[in-house]
């Protein structure tokens, strides 16, 4: 088995990921920066409304509108963290050195947007594909940078730990530390073991073991079933929060419809035309998204019908095209033109609240594990997300991970001892069967354990989630490792471990509603 020896493993190159390769390249160590598709195959990249710049002299203004959001169980440290340090890693990074294009106005100045959850307008954006401009010019940056392996089409498939991939006994009595993970490369069937001081988890979310979700294809979880596997805390994982406003088509992809939509204007509506979010919240259509999809839900549920609309007659027909270009050109690919009629829309998975607990520097229980981005969990968001708070944590997160890992490696010694081969099986999986048991884990996430679930609906969601994990670890012992079987083995677990999560909770909080069976 060939073994890649290096500073720092980090598993995903979303904007966490990549920031913090730069961070901790720029200090002249060498990193080995994997990702399953190209430098913007990432959920980073799909991001679409904004970020939060807030540089006025009320920031405790941000932190009550994170606090709201959260239902009021956000981390007060997480969250002062960064309504502090935010501003400064996004002028750093994305102002003063990457100078990304974001929209101005024409004397120069930033144009500021608002979105759902926030008393005011402090969201900066680049039209309606700013997580694509952020993300492309990070990318860029971290291929011009010295020290920095990509590793594209790469997927991890379980960390390294002394205490279960190395030969020598004593090692099982060391405490729990992390040393890198087994890799399945790019066109190769056989794993490498990439072995490294310090590994960061940057896998993004779990949206995909949904039926219905904004996330790209392959976000199951990964980096949570990685780390339950070694037995890191995992945290928070009921809090899933569903967007509102995902396109809703007969044979069309669901794509998601930005909430900047909603903060400059759009009104959602029935099939009817009322305006049906009013009676359930003062703030209307620019509600927490957690409130929002479920009165999108349960108007749904009420009227039969499978959507709902979100309509911006308020907007001027050139003001949408100018402003939001990609949906204008996405829906209408779909037969719906935006600036003449409302948009078909549901509620879809958008993003893990919840994850690996983390401290504030990224560290995870197990020693030498860190855990950025969506999949991290410090607190930051507890029960619900605020809009715009995730392209800016995982900025903060990555830089102040990296600097403390850059600390750990210059003074601290590592063991890092030869890891235990990996046995391959000569069988090929049958991909008709992986195919076919991810629809199940998707189609059973959504119906018992989605955006309103019950005792009785998770009862059902984990006998069945069980069942289908022994069938899978059953043949994933005994067939070759490829993408696919290896996508299909850690949604099994992430979805269990969400349900779990949910079933020990039964407390309405923010997007983890319980409903009663009676």
């Amino acid at each position: 088995m060939d073994v890649i020896r290096t500073d720092c493993l980090v598993i995903g190159a979303g904007l966490a990921g990549s920031a913090y390769a730069l961070h901790a390249a720029r200090a002249g160590l060498d990193v080995q920066l994997l990702s399953m598709g190209g430098p913007c195959e990432a959920n980073s990249d799909w991001a679409q409304g904004g970020i939060i710049y807030d540089t006025s002299t009320q920031l405790d203004l941000l932190a009550v509108d994170i606090m709201a959001a959260s239902d009021g169980t956000a981390n007060p440290i997480a969250v002062e963290q960064l309504v502090q340090e935010g501003p400064v890693a996004v002028r750093e990074l994305l102002l003063d050195e990457l100078n990304v294009e974001f929209d101005r106005y024409k004397g120069g100045e930033l144009e500021f947007t608002r979105e759902g959850g926030h008393s005011k307008r402090r969201i900066i954006h680049a039209k309606d594909l700013t997580g694509h401009a952020i993300l492309s010019s990070v990318a860029a940056c971290v291929d011009a940078t010295l020290h920095i392996t990509r590793q594209t089409g790469s997927v991890a498939i379980d960390l390294l730990t002394l205490s279960h991939n190395t030969d020598r006994p004593a090692d099982r009595y060391a405490p729990l530390t992390c040393f890198g993970a087994y890799v399945l490369m790019e066109d190769s069937s056989e794993p490498v073991a990439i072995v490294a001081r310090k590994t960061v988890l940057a896998t993004g979310g779990l949206g995909q073991i949904f039926q219905h979700s904004t996330n790209r294809p392959g976000a199951i979880g990964h980096g949570v079933a990685m780390a339950y596997r070694v037995g890191a805390r995992l945290i928070d994982l009921e809090y899933v929060q569903f967007h509102p406003t995902a396109f809703y088509g007969k044979n069309a992809p669901r794509f998601l419809i930005t909430e900047a939509l909603r903060g400059e204007g759009a009104l959602l509506i029935n099939g009817l035309g009322e305006n049906f979010v009013d009676v359930v919240h003062q703030s209307g259509s620019l509600a927490p998204r957690d409130i929002v999809s479920r009165a999108i839900h349960q108007e749904m549920v009420a009227s039969g019908e499978p959507c709902v609309y979100l309509d911006p007659g308020a907007l001027e027909p050139d003001f949408i095209r100018e402003r939001f270009p990609f949906i204008y050109r996405r829906c209408l690919e779909h037969g719906v033109d935006i600036s003449q009629e409302p948009i078909p829309v549901v509620p879809a998975a958008h993003y893990s609240c919840g994850g690996v607990h983390t401290d504030l520097k990224g560290r995870s229980n197990v020693r030498h594990l860190n855990a950025i981005g969506e999949t991290a969990c410090t607190g930051l968001h507890g029960a619900n997300r605020l809009a715009g708070t995730s392209l800016l944590e995982c900025l903060a997160g990555a830089r102040f991970t990296a600097m403390a890992d850059i600390r750990d490696i210059g003074e601290m010694e590592f063991r890092l001892p030869e890891p235990r081969p990996w046995k391959s099986p000569r069988r090929d999986a049958d991909p008709t069967l992986i195919h076919q048991d991810l629809n199940l884990v998707q189609q059973t996430m959504w119906n018992y354990a989605g955006i309103v679930r019950s005792e009785r609906r998770l009862t059902r969601a984990r006998r069945i989630l069980l069942e289908l994990r022994e069938e899978v670890q059953s043949f994933y012992s005994d067939c070759r490792l490829n993408r696919k079987l290896i996508d299909l083995r850690n949604a099994v677990q992430t979805a269990l471990l969400v349900v779990h999560a949910a079933a020990l909770n039964p407390r309405s909080k923010g997007c983890h509603y319980v409903a009663s069976d009676e």
